[in-house]
């Protein structure tokens, strides 16, 4: 079920661009295919890429293309590199078509800090979005912009072109159903051995993409391992470091799954329902309510979806030869207090460089309450290589 003002919310965003033009299309798809291009020279040049399941995602958009239904694909985080890298090991046929090109998040503070990244990463088919925003211990980049925004692309075009007012213009010119790529994790996680390669927690805005759109999209799981090793984490980084590719020769596994069980889905979707007729207002019908947004049952049903979609990429990385996870890191709440505490809540849990998700280490950054509500911006990091070097 969804709310007209979640789907306003996400169109205003979107409007943001002129991608209603053809000039800005073009210019777009230009964008799109010379990182690609410029990625897949890396990746065949210097490493041995295999791609596992590549059919599944075929038929994946296919079948979603046929029912008039968006495509959301979840892969683990491991590297800055894994996006536009993951898009490189895919053959070139999905990169003629705009509309067949991924929608992607990336976060505000980092990739939208000046009117040239900006554009940039607008025309690149990235989206902006606060990655501390809106009860962050949880929420994939809030209940805010971005997670409307996704809500909004997932719109069919059905209801697009046939919407109740006959004013209404869809904010992206497109004749097909969009695909849109999330990490669930919200950070890169590099973990040092014996835990390399793990995952952390999925965040509750992964779960609202699939919960709140008009139709449920088709969701497709991947776990890619080996980018880690191409952009290993550094505390210090320099535009050296930045341009140099490690690990050359080695070898890139993305193993992409099949779709996940829509009757799963669809179940998840009617508790949702159930949700939404019990808190909404007939008086203000429009509006989430704050039971929706905030109440015990919404959240343990997020965290239901979002527990399922882990265990679903969880099983892929299975797959690709790893030993089973540490029950730990499935654990929101022990990555809460490690995250907390910088890690001194359990030593024997190192990552290669920082944890990002630890908001003092990050500059840029906007502070909210667990409603949302904006408390503060930070412009320097308190402490790790983006803070302020202190005189003597």
């Amino acid at each position: 079920m969804s709310f007209y003002d979640v789907l306003a919310r996400g169109d205003d965003a979107l409007d943001e661009s002129p991608r209603r033009s053809r000039t800005w299309n073009f210019f777009s798809h230009i964008t799109c295919n010379t990182v690609v291009g410029l990625s897949k020279i890396v990746l065949n040049t210097l490493y041995n890429v295999e791609v596992k399941g590549l059919e599944n995602l075929d038929q994946a958009m296919v079948a979603a293309r046929k029912e008039n239904r968006g495509i959301l694909t979840l892969m683990n985080h491991m590297s800055t590199c894994d996006d536009p890298f993951i898009w490189a090991c895919l053959p070139w046929r999905y990169f003629k078509d705009l509309d067949d090109i991924r929608w992607g998040m990336a976060a505000s503070n980092v990739c939208f800090t000046s009117k040239v990244t900006s554009r940039f990463f607008s025309m690149g088919k990235i989206l902006s979005c606060e990655r501390f925003g809106r009860d962050s211990e949880h929420i994939f980049h809030g209940l805010g912009p971005s997670t409307d925004l996704a809500a909004s692309m997932a719109k069919n075009l059905k209801e697009e072109r046939n919407p109740l007012s006959p004013e209404y213009k869809p904010p992206v010119l497109r004749k097909k159903t969009s695909l849109l790529h999330v990490f669930p994790e919200g950070f890169v996680c590099q973990l040092r051995p014996p835990f390399n390669n793990s995952m952390r927690f999925f965040r509750w805005g992964t779960a609202r993409m699939i919960l709140e759109p008009t139709v449920a999209p088709t969701i497709v799981p991947i776990f890619s391992d080996g980018f880690e090793k191409i952009k290993p984490e550094k505390v210090e980084e320099s535009v050296f470091d930045f341009f140099t590719f490690y690990n050359r020769g080695g070898k890139v596994t993305v193993n992409i799954g099949k779709p996940l069980d829509s009757a799963i889905i669809d179940g998840f979707r009617d508790e949702w329902r159930k949700l939404c007729l019990k808190y909404t207002s007939l008086q203000d019908s429009n509006r989430m309510s704050d039971e929706l947004k905030f109440g015990e049952e919404a959240k343990r049903l997020r965290s239901k979806v979002s527990g399922y979609l882990r265990e679903q990429v969880s099983k892929l990385r299975l797959q690709n030869g790893f030993d089973k996870e540490d029950s730990r890191f499935s654990d929101v709440n022990w990555w809460v207090k490690y995250t907390d505490t910088k890690g001194k809540s359990d030593p024997s849990v190192k990552f290669v460089g920082l944890n990002w998700a630890c908001r003092d280490y990050q500059s840029n950054v906007k502070i909210y309450d667990e409603k949302g509500n904006l408390l503060q911006e930070r412009k320097d990091a308190l402490c790790g290589p983006k803070a302020p070097r202190k005189s003597h």
